[in-house]
């Protein structure tokens, strides 16, 4: 599958888009001042313990606090706690730990209360990003990631990848980086380690011992809680990192600074793919390559797809409800139980789009299209299945129930991709919010064809003048002439709003489609 990834970057923010055969499928916001993103290390102070909760309230510098709950301490959080007191007290100088004894593994079922004190200091990293009114959700099982390994302290164990299949390959992965990685240290082999020659591990893991001894160094520097001691990867670079494979054919950047510095990390990571990055010099290089058109089409609430179905998607707090529509499509097959199997196959690829997408997490209750056969109900889940197969976030889809229901559940580590789709709109009577006009055009166009499919024989569409002028400055005419064989009129009035529009026949009767 051909893969592009587009980078937006201007002085408010870095967007990053992933592109699946040019279409959008992923799409990333870093603000340059952005603090608390995923894998950021603080040095924080335990604010209050809540025995009711089992967990502890955490001053990270958030306005509010983190929130760690004891299964969130990890069984070495003693031996981390012994690490950092050395430190701050000036007694431990050595930067790794290949002398350090650890302290003894808390109890699964215990109680926190036992373990941290109010006022105590404590590392702890970024598990989830602040999300609503919620603060950041912290850790102290910390780990360091690097392209091919995970750096974990104050542990032994070696870890590989469940994706990994080859039991010879496995083997050999567990056996080399037993014999390179430093003690008291545990390892976990990513999946994109397969077949990776010594040397390249060799010098990830020399670069997450680095990042380690920095930690080391930050926390001799500080002066007091709260304070951010290890930053993660630029997002961008952080993407490149978890997601680069044989597959990208291109990257593309407007910005030739960040340019510079991604061309650095590449040579460092993947430098055979440096030659698929280029600086793109244009300021809206996501209107270049046809993103923002994407963008608003599918962050409304509805949300067509190619065959005519569309989604609604609606957002509560306590979950998200998406309801699949057969559109003009329910006339297509021979019965209805092969109409709603193929709506519900297409929507559930588009369900499984949108989830990355927006990075919808929680609950999320799908309505499909109801179906009587159990074996297209169970062929529905496995396509779920496969279509949400490669989506990197924790979930577990639920079989259809007999309302024709699924349920699913996925991991939520940062907040929600919001984006605006309408545009307000000033009328005599009021302002209201209507859709962006980047897709007027394909609006008209779509129900010109369905139109023409009907078989009308003259047609005339009645639109605003600024509507007129973009299409005789664009010669839409001549290729509707050219694809139809018909001229297409167009006439213009002030009175009508900017959004509306009309199709006329030659009596001067309405043809619009009726919702």
């Amino acid at each position: 599958m051909n893969k592009e990834l587009i980078i937006d970057a201007s002085n408010e923010e870095v967007r990053i888009a992933l592109l699946e055969e040019k279409s959008l499928v992923e799409l990333h916001n870093e603000k340059p001042n952005n603090q608390y993103s995923v894998g950021d290390l603080y040095l924080g102070r335990v604010k209050k313990i809540v025995p009711g909760l089992n967990a502890a309230f955490v001053d990270v510098g958030y306005e509010k606090d983190a929130f760690l709950h004891y299964l969130d301490l990890g069984p070495q959080v003693r031996s981390l706690q012994k690490y950092l007191t050395g430190i701050r007290k000036k007694k431990s100088k050595e930067k790794l730990l290949s002398s350090f004894s650890f302290d003894e593994d808390i109890v699964k079922d215990g109680k926190i209360a036992d373990v941290l004190t109010q006022g105590q200091e404590i590392i702890v990293q970024i598990a989830k990003e602040p999300i609503s009114t919620k603060g950041p959700r912290i850790t102290c099982e910390l780990s360091l990631a690097g392209r091919f390994l995970v750096l974990v302290p104050f542990s032994e164990r070696i870890s590989i990848s469940s994706k990994i299949g080859n039991k010879a390959e496995k083997i050999r992965l567990k056996s080399l980086i037993e014999s390179i990685k430093p003690k008291n240290f545990g390892v976990i082999i990513r999946t994109v380690a397969e077949g990776k020659k010594v040397a390249e591990l060799d010098q990830d893991l020399k670069d997450l011992v680095s990042r380690f001894e920095g930690l080391h160094e930050s926390l001799q520097a500080a002066v007091k809680p709260p304070l951010k001691i290890l930053g993660e990867l630029s997002k961008s670079a952080a993407f490149l990192r978890d997601m680069l494979n044989p597959t990208y054919s291109g990257i593309a950047i407007n910005n030739r600074v960040l340019h510079d510095e991604i061309k650095i990390y590449l040579n460092t990571i993947a430098p055979e793919k440096v030659g698929i990055l280029k600086f793109v010099d244009k300021q809206r290089i996501f209107d270049h390559f046809g993103i923002e058109k994407q963008i608003k089409s599918l962050f409304g609430r509805n949300v067509t797809m190619k065959s005519g179905a569309y989604l609604v998607i609606e957002h509560t707090e306590a979950l998200h409800v998406i309801d699949v529509n057969s559109g003009n499509t329910a006339k297509k097959d021979k019965d209805q139980e092969s109409n709603a199997l193929r709506v519900n196959i297409e929507s559930a690829q588009e369900v499984a789009r949108q989830l990355k997408l927006r990075d919808m997490g929680g609950i999320i209750v799908v309505d499909f299209i109801d179906q009587r056969k159990a074996e297209n109900r169970k062929e529905l889940l496995n396509k779920m299945k496969e279509f949400m197969k490669d989506d990197k976030a924790k979930h577990y889809i639920l079989p259809p129930s007999k309302f024709g229901l699924v349920q699913i559940t996925r991991q939520r580590v940062r907040p929600e991709m919001d984006i605006k789709t309408s545009e307000t709109i000033f009328t005599a009577d009021g302002s209201k919010e209507v859709r962006a006009t980047i897709l007027l055009i394909d609006d008209i166009e779509n129900q010109l064809n369905d139109i023409l499919s009907a078989g009308a024989k003259s047609i005339l569409i009645h639109c605003h003048p600024f509507i007129k002028a973009y299409f005789q400055q664009h010669n839409f005419q001549w290729k509707w002439l050219r694809k139809n064989m018909k001229w297409i009129k167009i006439t213009a009035s002030n009175s009508l709003p900017l959004m509306e529009y009309h199709f006329l026949n030659e009596k001067g009767e309405d043809l619009s489609p009726k919702n």
